[in-house]
């Protein structure tokens, strides 16, 4: 599992609910270049990316995720949900904050479809 955000407190938040619910993880990236270079060191079997990073949108990065069929949530202050499905039909969304339990249960179903 891979986590980019560049709220380090929510990037944080997020590694710890998810590690807890038992999965590894990797992250918190806060910027789309360690991210990317966290990508290719090791394919996450999930990621968790927030839309606008340190220094960028993460739009490239989901993309080559997603064509590598691995499974996107995106967690963002910005777009709603129905934004990110528009451009990401096979992504999930979340908007921020979000309770631990929807992040656990989008993990979840992640995990059963990828």
């Amino acid at each position: 599992m891979l986590v980019a955000e560049d709220e380090l407190i929510v990037g944080y938040d997020l590694c710890d609910t998810v590690a807890e619910a038992g999965y590894l993880v990797e992250g918190p990236y806060d910027d789309l270049s360690s991210a990317m270079l966290a990508y290719q060191k090791a394919k996450p079997d999930i990621a968790i990316l927030d839309v606008q990073l340190g220094d960028g949108i993460v739009y490239p990065l989901a993309e080559q995720m997603m064509a590598e069929d691995v499974p996107v949530i995106f967690h963002s202050g910005q777009l709603t949900p129905d934004e990110v499905a528009e451009r990401f039909p096979r992504a999930q969304a979340l908007s921020k904050p979000c309770p631990p339990a929807a992040v656990i249960e989008s993990v979840q179903r992640a995990a059963a479809h990828g």
